[in-house]
């Protein structure tokens, strides 16, 4: 089994598609392992103690009712002492708005550097998402899956690719 994390700061939306600890999760996976990304989304991440409670329960129900093997939990605990959790919601990834401007500035030798913007706000955080869970001090579980195929264009892209002309 691997657990990656406790990540401090949270993995929701589209951070999946970036985040080291879903990657190392993802690892494991390929492995055949099963996998948790375990991530504590707050702003001050205090209460670790918490989502470790949060990783030993779950860790006990793979142990006695393993997942499929292509199944990666994407785990957000809110940062919260751990009664004051209302409970555990299976859910989907919401969206965010499109991230923050870069920002463009000079290092200490004058070089040009570039801060990448801040993640845009949630978008779509409305019940159901792993947004909606976490912000009603739920925690957050979201199974994932490696096929990222945008299946509902495969028809379109076709036909938007039989004009083109290639060799």
């Amino acid at each position: 089994m691997v657990i990656s994390g406790i990540n401090e700061g949270s993995n929701l939306s589209d951070d999946v598609l970036y985040s080291g600890t879903v990657a190392a999760a993802v690892e494991g996976r390929f492995l055949g392992f099963p996998a948790i990304a375990l991530s504590l989304a707050g702003p001050r991440c205090e209460h670790y103690d918490t989502a470790a409670k949060i990783a030993k329960i779950l860790v006990e129900r793979l142990r006695e009712t393993p997942l499929t093997s292509d199944t990666i939990l994407n785990v957000n605990v809110p940062d919260v002492p751990f009664l004051e959790l209302k409970g555990i919601q299976v859910t989907r990834l919401g969206t965010r708005h499109i991230a923050e401007p870069t920002i463009k500035g000079t290092d200490p030798r004058n070089r040009k550097i570039y801060w990448i913007g801040m993640p845009g706000l949630a978008e779509d955080a409305g019940p159901g998402t792993d947004f909606y869970a976490v912000n009603s001090s739920y925690v957050s579980v979201t199974p994932l899956h490696l096929d990222l195929t945008h299946y509902a264009i495969l028809d379109e892209l076709s036909n938007w690719m039989q004009s083109l002309q290639i060799g």
